[in-house]
């Protein structure tokens, strides 16, 4: 049973399929999988256009001048940059930092189509409607937790979707002795990372209510 072929695979499966604690995963929909497209095409724009801004500035340094960090930063500095002759640039680089900039825009210009394209997905469908509801999740984690999920009934509850999306801690336990580290990371690191930055713009909120979530959180 160590080779790999057909004849074992499919005795796995009747096997696997034979146990009461086993767990099985539904096939997405269509309307899923075109959801998850586009979300995995506007993350690799995102970080493509974070890697620009992050070389241009480097880049700048280089001649000794500096942009503060962020994308509404660059687009409003560097073009009186470019358009500064009193600040040292060559032609070249002038030349070269024009491209960049107009580069950094269509990365902008793609992203925000993206983003449209996603909304008009997701804005008449219930599930996504739904967990808009909850404070925290936008339309990014709507979209990503409903591509993500085919169907919540799967879970028993919240701390097995929770365990899911690798937000629990690591357990390492024997001998009666309950060892609880770092969160396990398991799943999907696109959509843990915006449910983390989810919650914390909840605890941003939080200070100074009084209402439950506020007052646990």
């Amino acid at each position: 049973r160590k080779n790999k072929n057909d004849f074992n695979d499919a005795q796995a499966i009747a096997e696997a399929a034979q146990r009461d604690n086993m767990t099985f995963v539904e096939a997405k929909t269509i309307e899923q999988q075109d959801i998850q497209m586009l979300l995995r095409i506007r993350d690799r724009q995102v970080r493509m256009r974070t890697k620009l801004n992050n070389q241009i500035r480097g880049l700048l340094s280089e001649y000794g001048l500096t942009i503060a960090q962020g994308k509404a930063a660059l687009t409003n500095q560097l073009p009186d940059i470019i358009e500064d002759a009193s600040n040292g640039l060559t032609l070249i680089a002038r030349s070269v930092f024009n491209e960049l900039y107009d580069e950094y825009c269509l990365l902008d210009k793609q992203i925000t189509a993206c983003e449209k394209k996603i909304t008009l997905h997701t804005k008449d469908n219930p599930v996504c409607i739904r967990l808009q509801s909850i404070i925290g999740i936008g339309k990014l984690t709507a979209a990503a937790l409903y591509a993500a999920v085919n169907d919540a009934k799967q879970f028993h509850n919240g701390r097995h979707l929770s365990a899911w999306c690798g937000l629990v801690p690591k357990q390492y336990s024997s001998g009666g002795k309950t060892v609880l580290r770092g969160i396990s990371k398991r799943g999907s690191p696109y959509l843990r990372s915006l449910l983390i930055h989810g919650a914390r713009a909840v605890l941003q909120y939080c200070p100074g209510k009084t209402d439950r979530l506020s007052v646990w959180a």
